[in-house]
């Protein structure tokens, strides 16, 4: 108990201590904050989606009709037809051959790597690559290389280093979720060619933001290859939970066989499964929502590059604001939360030392008026810190 103790005390004392902050309302552009009203800039709800009425009444429909839970996993009794309907959307929202859906993205990353590597393969992993990625890599016990970010001339350098016919996995975020900045997948997709390689792909934040229809990465730069393996999740773009793997078919049988998470865990609640039906079908038909976010995403961009405050390349919505000290990100966070406005300070192990950051994230429903007021919080708060 000591020994909790004083880890937790240097946690606080190193200005890395995190606590539970309660909302007491649904998710949307503002939210209940401990009894208080504050807009929400930290949501990964980009187009608005978790507290949409369509996604609602799907969801409440399917509860009424099947139940509020699937009793077992899929491979046992739990594989609702559902399934088969959203798995087949998927795919073709993704452009592969099949899909799979797992419980959680995180769930989809500890699943897939480990069944397609294993001891004796490599895999060679963007340094920036989000904490289940890291995580799925290791449990593989494959050997594991990191590449620094978004650096294709590292990776090669490190392809030409495995050994003879070794199987190699690139691992890479298709947006980074902490930066805001997208992976060079020609580049990657080129180099696995030349190599010899496979890619896995997380797409959670790309999913329903980037490309023509919202597909991700892969659309957004015009690419198809058997080589790439697709994650995405439900729970960002698409307003609900989950996650899945979009690929060919014999990784899909493959996964259904080995990936653990998948054949371990009870199957997802049919009322779930339908917000995410319905979610596509919302994405798909109405254009307008990404358009709206993109706007969005620009106007900020321009007014708050005009303040002078370091953003770290982002080219999404999501927009992250280097301030460099933990105290000073929780202190800035602070007082925003004063002036009723919601963002969330991220500090290490999340982030590099030395590099923490208030993380903004815009969405579609947001309002320009809104926006304005979270630029002028930025602007005044960020003179009396002495960031800009």
């Amino acid at each position: 108990m000591r020994q909790f103790k004083e880890t937790l005390r240097q946690l606080r004392a190193q200005g890395l201590y995190r606590s539970l902050l309660q909302t007491d309302s649904a998710t949307s552009t503002s939210v209940k904050q401990d009894g208080q009203k504050a807009l929400l800039f930290c949501a990964n709800n980009y187009l608005g989606l978790a507290n949409h009425p369509v996604l609602k009444k799907a969801a409440a429909e399917a509860a009424e009709t099947w139940g509020a839970g699937a009793g077992a996993a899929r491979l046992v009794s739990g594989n609702h037809y559902l399934y088969k309907t959203l798995e087949s959307k998927l795919a073709q929202y993704k452009h592969t051959a099949a899909a799979l859906i797992f419980s959680t993205g995180y769930m989809a990353n500890l699943g897939t790597i480990p069944a397609i590597v294993q001891k004796g393969d490599l895999i060679l992993a963007d340094r920036l690559n989000h904490a289940s990625l890291v995580d799925g890599c290791r449990l593989s016990g494959a050997s594991f290389r990191i590449y620094r970010h978004r650096d294709t001339v590292h990776l090669e350098k490190l392809l030409q280093k495995r050994k003879s016919g070794q199987n190699v996995l690139i691992v890479s975020d298709g947006v980074f979720s902490m930066d805001g900045d997208i992976a060079p997948l020609p580049e990657i997709v080129r180099l696995a060619e030349n190599y010899d390689a496979r890619i896995y792909l997380d797409d959670a934040h790309a999913t329903g933001v980037l490309g023509q229809n919202g597909g991700g990465t892969a659309e957004h730069f015009g690419l198809s290859n058997p080589r790439l393996i697709q994650m995405g999740t439900f729970s960002k773009a698409l307003g609900g939970f989950g996650g899945f793997v979009a690929g060919t078919e014999d990784l899909i049988q493959l996964l259904i066989n080995k990936a653990r998470p998948f054949v371990y865990t009870t199957a997802l609640p049919p009322g779930v499964l339908a917000s995410a039906l319905a979610a596509l079908e919302l994405v798909q038909s109405r254009p307008h929502l990404m358009a709206q976010l993109w706007e969005n995403q620009a106007y900020f961009h321009q007014k708050i590059s005009e303040l002078g405050f370091n953003l770290l390349g982002s080219e999404t919505p999501i927009v992250p604001i280097l301030i460099g000290s933990s105290e000073k990100a929780l202190t800035f966070s602070k007082h925003l939360l004063e002036k009723g406005i919601l963002v969330s300070a991220i500090r290490p192990p999340t982030v590099p030392k030395g590099s923490a950051r208030l993380r903004v994230t815009l969405m579609a429903v947001h309002t320009q008026a809104q926006i304005d007021l979270l630029l002028h919080a930025l602007k005044d708060i960020g003179k009396k810190l002495r960031i800009i």
